[in-house]
């Protein structure tokens, strides 16, 4: 058997697994004795349209429209939605040939490595802090994964880092804002910045450098900040997209890539990526949910939620001490951890019942990542045994 495929079978994601020890102390100790921030899994209820567009579907039409195959690159209408509510938003000519349905933007990632990577010399770039699994999708298409450390006075892109790590291999950058997990929305002037430094790097090396945007979170901001339209400010730029957060349906894997026209060789791209989803066997993305997306492409969740958790844990732990990011999107907080090893300071956690995430498998060292996408009670709850983790320091 594949050897590589064992060891990713053995040794889950760092997330999953803290996912998994909550669970069982949950039903050692009890739901609310345990205070669990290592899963994305969004507390919000799906926006309203969702159980009335499911009832609408499956009452007036037959289950081949329902349940049954949709063409492999998914349904025209659906595709046409979609196109059309990014055209409203960003004030562009998207089309459904545009369009390629997806299960999830995991699988929208994978499907535009896989598109893009030719032999093991490719190199994907991701600016930490990065999703823990970019590397596992990146190193499954054979390409190599390459960091751009990040920078820890902003968790912006760090250019000066970037400068020396990309190189005439480099075949894409993954941006990822608002940020998994920082928080951080990237600024329009550091995208504009990225923008003309890949141009340049494009006439350098005499080939297309792509920007595959990573953009569940595109939704989930604060206070004004502004989640730039990256196709708007460079040309090469593939964005891969998912309603698991904006829509609150993880669990449903429904997303979509977006190669616009003015893509490098846009139209032999989205044929890549059709061979690539037939090559994962990801032809033709969830049906009932297609129907649900061209009904619901306009709407969001109720995103004021996680405003209130951003506020209610940020200012609850940095008025115990401990030194935050300040999220402007996503729900995810990254914290100092109050040692240099954040494994250790996990662990130590673990004694109080609280679960967080190290940050050594996103690229950073000394964090920690709370999703706090959970209920306020939680929360609120979980501040008091917070506290006795950062006096446990003092001793």
């Amino acid at each position: 058997m594949n050897k590589d495929m064992l060891k990713l079978g053995s040794n889950r994601s760092i997330i999953r697994e803290l996912f998994e020890f909550s669970k069982l102390k949950k039903a050692e100790l009890g739901e609310d004795k345990v205070y669990d921030f290592s899963l994305g899994n969004p507390s919000v209820p799906p926006a309203e349209c969702i159980n009335e567009s499911i009832k609408d579907i499956i009452t007036n039409n037959n289950d081949t429209y329902s349940h049954g195959y949709t063409s492999a690159q998914g349904d025209n209408n659906v595709r046409d939605a979609i196109a059309n509510d990014l055209n409203k938003r960003y004030n562009t000519s998207y089309k459904k040939e545009n369009i390629y349905m997806t299960c999830g933007a995991a699988a929208s990632l994978c499907i535009t490595f896989k598109a893009l990577v030719e032999s093991s010399a490719d190199e994907i770039l991701a600016i930490a802090p990065y999703f823990t699994e970019y590397k596992v999708f990146v190193e499954g298409t054979g390409a190599t994964f390459k960091v751009v450390p990040a920078d820890l006075d902003t968790f912006n892109i760090n250019f000066d880092e970037l400068a020396k790590v990309i190189t005439k291999n480099t075949k894409a950058i993954i941006v990822n804002s608002p940020n998994n997990p920082s928080g951080v929305v990237y600024t329009k002037e550091n995208l504009i910045k990225l923008s003309s430094f890949l141009n340049e790097k494009e006439k350098e090396y005499n080939h297309p450098i792509y920007i595959i945007c990573d953009e569940p979170y595109r939704e989930i901001v604060y206070e004004g900040n502004v989640v730039s339209h990256i196709p708007s400010l460079y040309d090469n730029t593939i964005v891969c997209y998912s309603y698991s957060k904006s829509l609150s349906l993880p669990g449903e894997r429904i997303g979509y890539i977006l190669i616009p026209d003015k893509c490098f060789d846009s139209k032999d791209l989205y044929l890549a990526c059709l061979g690539a989803g037939r090559a994962y066997g990801y032809v033709c993305a969830p049906s009932l949910f297609q129907h649900v997306i061209e009904k619901c492409a306009t709407y969001t969740s109720d995103m004021n939620e996680y405003k209130k958790n951003r506020d209610l844990i940020y200012n609850g732990l940095t008025n115990i001490g401990y030194t935050c990011v300040q999220p402007q999107g996503a729900f995810y907080l990254f914290m100092k951890s109050l040692e240099d090893d954040a494994y250790k300071f996990m662990e130590r956690a673990k004694q109080f019942n609280i679960i967080v995430v190290p940050s050594d498998n996103f690229g950073v060292k000394g964090y920690v990542r709370l999703a706090y996408c959970v209920s306020d009670t939680t929360i609120k709850n979980s501040l008091p045994a917070f506290k006795a983790l950062f006096d446990s320091y003092k001793k």
